[in-house]
């Protein structure tokens, strides 16, 4: 009997211990206390050495130190657009017409002097200026540049944290960058990315023929609203200003983002505050970058500087002997490779400075002086029409091919020479797509007035010069239909 009730004893013992174990792991009946709770391995993947962890500090400080140096802008702006026209199908007379946008702006000097983009505060009828500190202030607009997109705004304030303006020509493709602005209305954002590229123009952000387009390119997200931020360096050093994005079917950023270059900045914004205007010497030509073609029919050892492919007349290049067909290789010692190398040094420069040329003519390096000089709005380029040539009518108008060039041109008529104010010329016809004639920007309605330097009479000329050039390359000097002349290299084939 004795022995059954040890057996049983035993069992329930067993029993309880099995039921108390399953109690606390499997049921979760009893917790652990907080003090036991261990979350996530006990030690990083990766241990960063004193260059990462330096790296990772850099960003950190200039996110810091460099946020409280750009505010926020609010402007409501006059438009041409009627605020109804979503709404009713008929347009209210004597409402106003405006609309709010908003951007970035920064903070150039401790008494409340603000640069930003001219098209963040075009028409603005109001601003407002909203710290990082959260203090708002109302702004007047000192003055705006729109040939750089540029402007300066001014609130009354004083012992504001002003930025360090660097200097953005000893920039590097490749270097690291930081956006800093209010993109969407999220304020005191910072993205991070490198400079894409240096010396990007033609992009049509600047819907001006003077326009100055010479833009920093950066992969750190810039976004509406970061429109008059800062693009920084690594040291917090501003280098340029946030302007615009590239994107397509999107206004969000999916590519890239251009700002301006903070000397050319510098130098606007101090025109701006001295004389609520800037007081811009320009030198008076048309130009177009020189490419591989232009450059072997010139006799340029390789694609380098600017071609002056017209002369403003009356103005500073006019005075100095400078002369269309001329290749301008430095200006004051500095390199120029594009067309917006030249604009934007000049741009940076006042009516009445000036600047030494080295130019490429005739196979001859030269050098000339040139006085900027102030933009007449009605002054006009004067190279194209020259009354030194035959007036005679050509009777001859068939076309003439060149295959191989994928171009086809034939004689001018006399309408068509008073038409385009010319005296000489021939008429190109036809383009083949895809073709070498295609390739540099030959089109169908252009007019041939020079090639080699060589006025063009009639196309029995013309085939001459190309037989004669066969494996090399001419110089084409072309007119438009609105009268616009530009030089076009073309490489003849053998």
């Amino acid at each position: 009997m004795k022995s059954k009730n040890f057996w049983s004893a035993l069992v329930l013992i067993v029993v309880g211990v099995v039921f108390g174990a399953l109690l606390v792991s499997g049921f979760s009946l009893v917790r652990p206390s907080f003090a036991d709770i261990r979350l996530g391995a006990p030690n990083p993947p990766v241990n960063l050495d004193a260059d990462a962890s330096s790296f990772s500090k850099a960003f950190i400080e200039v996110a810091k130190n460099v946020t409280p140096e750009i505010v926020q802008i609010t402007v409501v702006a006059k438009t041409d657009q009627d605020p109804h026209q979503n709404l009713f199908p008929f347009q209210f007379f004597n409402m106003p017409k405006e609309e709010e946008g908003s951007g970035s702006g920064i903070i150039i000097s401790t008494d409340g002097y603000i640069v930003t983009n001219y098209h963040v505060v075009k028409n603005a009828t109001s601003v407002k200026v909203d710290l990082s500190d959260k203090k708002t202030y109302t702004a007047k607009v000192v003055g705006t540049d729109p040939l750089t997109d540029i402007a300066v705004i001014k609130i009354d304030a004083n012992n504001l944290p002003a930025a360090y303006l660097g200097d953005s020509d000893n920039l590097k493709v490749g270097q690291w960058v930081m956006a800093i602005g209010n993109p969407l209305a999220l304020t005191s954002t910072v993205t991070a990315g490198i400079v894409s590229a240096l010396g990007r123009g033609r992009l049509g952000l600047i819907n001006n023929k003077y326009g100055v387009e010479d833009y920093i390119q950066t992969d750190a997200p810039i976004n509406p609203g970061n429109s008059g931020g800062a693009l920084v360096d690594l040291s917090g050093a501003v280098i340029g200003m946030n302007a615009a994005i590239a994107t397509r079917g999107t206004d969000s950023f999916i590519g890239y983002g251009f700002a301006i270059p903070i000397d050319l900045v510098k130098s606007v914004a101090k025109d701006l505050i001295a004389h609520g205007k800037v007081d811009r010497g320009y030198i008076g030509v048309e130009i177009e970058d020189v490419d591989d073609a232009m450059a072997k029919s010139i006799g340029l050892d390789k694609p380098r500087g600017v071609m002056v492919s017209g002369i403003v007349k009356d103005g500073a290049a006019s005075k100095e002997d400078i002369k269309p067909g001329d290749v301008i290789l430095k200006i004051d010692g500095k390199d120029v490779d594009k067309a917006n190398d030249l604009q934007s040094y000049i741009a940076s420069k006042n009516a009445g400075t000036k600047v030494h040329l080295d130019i490429f003519r005739d196979g001859k390096d030269i050098e000339r002086d040139v006085t900027l000089k102030p933009r007449d709005s009605g002054s006009k380029s004067t190279d194209v029409a020259e009354n030194n040539s035959d007036n005679n009518d050509e009777t001859n108008n068939s076309v003439t091919k060149f295959d191989k060039l994928g171009l086809s041109v034939r004689n001018l008529t006399q309408k068509e020479k008073s038409d385009f104010k010319i005296n000489n010329g021939i008429m190109i016809t036809d383009v083949t797509p895809y073709s070498t004639a295609s390739d540099q920007g030959l089109s169908q309605g252009f007019v041939i007035v020079e090639a080699n330097k060589e006025k063009i009479k009639d196309a029995d000329q013309f085939k001459k010069i190309i037989k004669d050039k066969k494996g090399g390359a001419i110089l084409l000097k072309v007119v438009d239909a609105q009268g616009n002349s530009r030089f076009i290299g073309l490489e003849i084939p053998n």
